[in-house]
């Protein structure tokens, strides 16, 4: 029972960006990942409100999460709390749980994928070609996880 609820708890990621005293947040953001290679380590995510923000959420209106893969069967998971509006999600499969995304000759060695999953060239893609519309209630977003080694 014990594991059952620490799943539970994995797939409830509390991401509260922007709220106002007195303004409810009333969004909810289903995220789904295609194409895992394997249910080992960490999804690192990053859930940007600006272009400043994306993709690394260093700086802007932005919200890192942390979330073991195994512990979503279905590879989904659940962000609330949200403010309606624009955002950009980039994330990676960080697989050997070092909390960075490994490269060999500035090549991922580990899985990445955006929002929108828009065509990758040499870096990331920018803010708009990511950006969706999280609007009051219930979205969901599919995102291609994308192993270039």
């Amino acid at each position: 029972m014990a594991k059952r609820g620490y799943q539970w708890a994995a797939l409830i990621v509390a991401a509260t960006l922007g709220a106002e005293p007195g303004h409810a947040a009333t969004a909810e953001l289903r995220l789904c990942l295609e194409g895992l290679r394997s249910t080992r380590g960490m999804l690192r995510l990053c859930l940007a409100r600006e272009a400043a923000a994306f993709p690394d959420c260093k700086a802007g209106a932005s919200v890192r999460r942390d979330m073991p893969i195994g512990a979503a069967p279905d590879h989904c998971f659940t962000l609330t709390a949200l403010q309606p509006g624009p955002y950009a999600i980039s994330l990676f499969h960080d697989e050997n749980a070092n909390a960075r995304l490994d490269k060999t000759m500035a090549i991922p060695r580990e899985g990445f994928g955006f929002s929108r999953n828009p065509k990758i060239g040499f870096g990331p893609p920018r803010f708009d070609a990511a950006r969706i519309d999280v609007k009051a209630g219930q979205n969901a977003e599919t995102v291609k996880v994308r192993y270039l080694m």
